[in-house]
């Protein structure tokens, strides 16, 4: 499969650069998987889609004031980006500058707090705060808004682009289906005996990156810490159980869930998993744990719609996703969202295929 196989067109007014009035107040496009059949509803319809039993996960991760801008003693002007926080006072980081920080080097803030360039990895440079990194970030930093949303965060930002369930700081970007949730609606899944599980995946801004290689089996991915604990794993085979679905909250929930069950030991379905995964899920892949999955759109050629194509069949998210397009959907982070249920026949609905 090729890269150029997961474009599409998308005019550029679709793209969602602030977030709906309300979270609920987004539509929702439902797509079923075995027939590729549509239907538009509005997000609040979620709850006709649900039935009792059904296990929803969630990613509790927190979005830190990721992105900080800072300057050279020789004045010039430099960008940072965290990327994952190591420890207290430790950080990968993105920088963006007219010339890469060297090690020994030092970031000055505008109130002459001074961060330490110690190290690089790759493209990451090792930076060292002299105060904890969440006190500074809470002090100096700027909610780290997707490239596409091009404009300066706001105070807005520091609500919306954030769950109402997260609680476990590390994100460098949000798990954007989420977002449409707030607690009246929490609340009501309960009461439709729905229950709810929670993992953890610190995005990170590698969501954002580019496929760049034409073949995508060569493509590599980024690594994120993820949290999937006993508890959860538990609800995820009692669910199996007794028939009941497992339904992932956005694709960092289905990345969580489906590294845990990629390592369990032989003849268990799911095992707690802490630690990294680069787990990468195209068509082709199997899924051993969700059947339904509720997400945003994606970008092109980007390894979140692979995913999706994965899960609901090629054809059938690509008729999808121009349906989208077609009937004005907002697009992205701030964007509208889907509900998919599984496809088992995917694997053979692929680029090239017969839909």
């Amino acid at each position: 499969m090729q890269r150029q196989d997961f474009d599409y067109v998308l005019p550029d007014e679709l793209i969602a650069r602030t977030p709906a009035i309300e979270r609920r107040g987004s539509r929702l496009l439902c797509l079923d998987g075995p027939t590729g059949s549509l239907e538009h509803r509005q997000f609040p319809d979620l709850l006709d889609k649900l039935q009792t039993g059904d296990l929803m996960v969630f990613n509790n991760t927190r979005v830190i004031p990721a992105r900080m801008f800072a300057h050279k003693p020789s004045g010039g002007r430099v960008e940072v980006l965290i990327e994952r926080v190591l420890g207290e006072f430790n950080v990968l980081a993105h920088t963006r500058a007219s010339k890469s920080p060297k090690a020994g080097s030092e970031l000055v803030l505008d109130d002459g707090t001074r961060l330490q360039v110690t190290g690089r990895q790759d493209a990451l440079f090792e930076i060292t705060f002299p105060e904890p990194v969440l006190q500074v970030l809470e002090q100096h930093g700027h909610m780290p808004l997707p490239p596409y949303i091009d404009r300066a965060d706001d105070a807005l930002d520091r609500e919306r682009y954030q769950t109402v369930y997260g609680e476990k700081q590390g994100a460098v970007a949000a798990p954007t289906a989420g977002l449409h949730f707030d607690d009246a609606l929490l609340a009501q899944l309960r009461e439709r005996g729905v229950e709810l599980a929670f993992v953890t995946l610190h995005v990170g801004a590698g969501t954002f990156q580019p496929v760049r290689v034409d073949n995508i089996a060569d493509h590599k991915m980024h690594s994120e810490v993820i949290d999937v604990d006993e508890s959860v794993c538990q609800a995820v085979r009692a669910a199996k159980a007794r028939g009941s679905r497992v339904i992932a909250v956005g694709t960092t929930s289905v990345r969580s869930l489906e590294s845990a069950a990629r390592q369990a030991p032989a003849g268990e379905l799911i095992a707690p998993m802490q630690g990294d995964t680069d787990i990468f899920i195209y068509p082709g892949c199997k899924f051993k744990v969700i059947d339904a999955l509720l997400t945003n759109f994606h970008l092109p050629e980007s390894t979140l719609l692979m995913l999706v194509s994965a899960f609901a069949g090629y054809q059938h998210t690509m008729a999808a996703y121009r349906a989208a397009v077609a009937e004005h959907y907002r697009f992205f982070s701030y964007g509208d969202a889907m509900f998919i249920t599984q496809n088992l026949s995917a694997g053979d609905d692929l680029p090239g295929a017969t839909p």
